[in-house]
C-alpha cells in the first residue's frame, strides 16, 4: 500500500514534468509553430512522443547521475525528495506563468546539490564534471555555430532556398523543420525526465524503478505539453527572435545534438541555454563574414 508521503511525491514529481513539458515544448516546436507549420496540438502529441522516447532510451543515464551520483542515494529519503520536486515544480512553474523558457536541469541540480552541501555529502568531483560540461556545452554550440554562420550559411542559404521553395521542396522542407522538432523533443525527454524522477528513483526511496519513473515523468510533460505549453510555444515561436528558417534548423540540429550527447553521458545540461547560445554564434558569425 502507497504511503500518504509517497503518494504526496508521485504528484509532486508530476508536477514537475507538467511544467518541464510546458517549457520544453516551445523550445523544441516554437519555430515549427510560429512559422504555421504545425498548429500548437500538433506540437504538444509530437512532444509527447518523442519526449518519453528520449526518456526511455537515453535518459536513464541521466536518472542515475542525479539520483546518486551528485548525492549519495541514501540521502535521498522521501522527505527530502519531496521537497527538492517541488522547489523545482514551483520554480519552473514561475517561468512558465511569465512564458519564459527556464533551465530545468540546473534547477534541478542545483536543488539537489543545496541538500548534498547541507547534509555535508555533496560529490564534488561529480558536481565539478557537471559544471565543466555546463561550461564546455554552450561554449561548443556558439562556435559550431559561429563557423556555420561565417563559411557556410551563404551556400546552405542558396542551395536549400527555404523561404521560396514550392511543390516538393516545399513539402521537404516542412517535414524537416517538424522532423528537427521532434530530434529537440527527443533530447529534452533525455535530459528533463531525470529532473522529474531521479530523486524518487533514488535508492533511498526504493519506491519507484527507473521504467515507472519515465511513464510518471512522461504522462505529465504531455499534461504540460497540452496545457501551459501554448504561452511558451508564443514566446519561443514570435517572441524572442525572428529567425530565418534555416537559422532555426541549424539552431535545433546543433543544440540538440549537444544535449542527446551529454544525455548519454549521463550530464544533465540545458537544452534552452545551449540553443541560446547557438542563436547568438550563428547571428555573429554571420554578421561577421567578410
Amino acid at each position: 500500500m502507497l504511503s500518504p508521503l509517497l503518494i504526496l511525491g508521485l504528484v509532486v514529481a508530476a508536477f514537475v514534468g507538467f511544467n518541464i513539458g510546458g517549457s520544453s515544448t516551445g523550445v523544441a516546436f516554437g519555430p515549427a509553430v510560429g512559422s504555421d507549420i504545425i498548429g500548437k496540438g500538433g506540437a504538444a502529441a509530437l512532444m509527447t512522443v518523442f519526449a518519453f522516447a528520449g526518456g526511455w532510451f537515453s535518459g536513464r543515464n541521466v536518472i542515475q547521475t542525479m539520483g546518486g551520483e551528485i548525492v549519495p542515494a541514501s540521502y535521498f529519503t522521501l522527505i527530502a525528495s519531496v521537497a527538492i520536486l517541488l522547489f523545482v515544480g514551483l520554480a519552473l512553474l514561475i517561468s512558465n506563468l511569465f512564458g519564459v523558457p527556464a533551465s530545468t536541469s540546473m534547477t534541478a541540480v542545483g536543488a539537489i546539490a543545496g541538500m548534498g552541501l547541507a547534509e555535508r555529502a555533496l560529490q564534488w568531483a561529480v558536481m565539478g564534471q557537471i559544471m565543466v560540461w555546463w561550461l564546455v556545452a554552450p561554449l561548443i554550440g556558439f562556435w559550431v555555430c559561429t563557423m556555420i554562420g561565417r563559411y557556410f550559411y551563404p551556400y546552405l542559404d542558396s542551395w536549400f532556398a527555404l523561404e521560396e521553395a514550392t511543390g516538393l521542396k516545399r513539402m521537404i522542407t516542412r517535414f524537416l523543420v517538424v522532423a528537427i522538432g521532434c530530434y529537440m523533443a527527443y533530447s529534452a525527454g533525455a535530459s528533463n525526465v531525470a529532473n522529474a524522477v531521479a530523486p524518487l528513483v533514488a535508492g533511498g526511496t526504493g519506491q519507484l524503478t527507473a521504467s515507472q519513473g519515465v511513464f510518471l515523468a512522461g504522462g505529465a510533460i504531455a499534461v504540460g505539453a497540452f496545457t501551459i505549453a501554448r504561452r511558451t510555444l508564443d514566446t519561443v515561436g514570435t517572441g524572442l527572435t525572428d529567425l530565418p528558417l534555416l537559422a532555426a534548423l541549424i539552431v535545433e540540429t546543433v543544440s540538440a545534438t549537444l544535449i542527446t550527447f551529454l544525455s548519454e553521458l549521463g550530464i544533465p545540461a540545458s537544452l534552452a541555454v545551449s540553443a541560446t547560445m547557438c542563436i547568438i554564434g550563428l547571428g555573429w558569425g554571420r554578421a561577421t563574414r567578410t
